[in-house]
């Protein structure tokens, strides 16, 4: 990927109301404007999850603008990259889109303990992936570092 091409990940899950709205608002923390980040799902549900929401706002990131949508082909095109999490087959296939599943639990439903857990381990592969994508960026320290 060129300096001028901005990286388009998307980030793919069910409902999209946990892991992949997680994904892309951790994404969109970190690379801050350098890397475009959607997510979506195959059966989205109504809102994301509320114990991912208030995982989230508790570590200062906002989730008032998120709302679950529909994995579409077209949403597929477009991307560099998606990042399957738990849809598996029923993630639309586009050929030139380079495919990784990421096999983290499902925080939908889970006590707040877990749901940190879920988050945490997308914070470490969400990072990875944004030094990958833009090697150059110093990125800002991780969102659950303690102060």
């Amino acid at each position: 990927m060129t300096a001028a091409h901005l990286p388009t990940v998307v980030f793919a899950c069910v409902r999209n109301g946990g892991r992949s709205v997680a994904a892309r608002v951790l994404t969109e923390h970190y690379a801050r404007g350098r890397v475009l980040a959607l997510s979506a799902g195959t059966r989205p549900g109504e809102h994301i999850h509320p114990e991912v929401a208030a995982a989230l706002d508790g570590l200062g990131l906002d989730t008032s603008r998120e709302h679950p949508t529909l994995l579409t082909v077209e949403t597929m095109r477009g991307a560099d990259l998606a990042v399957t999490l738990g849809c598996g087959e029923q993630c639309p296939y586009v050929p030139g889109v380079t495919y990784r599943d990421w096999p983290v639990d499902d925080p939908g439903g889970q006590d707040e303990a877990t749901v940190l857990r879920i988050v945490a381990e997308l914070d470490a592969l969400v990072r990875g992936l944004v030094r990958e994508l833009v090697p150059d960026l110093e990125l800002a320290p991780s969102v659950l570092a303690t102060p």
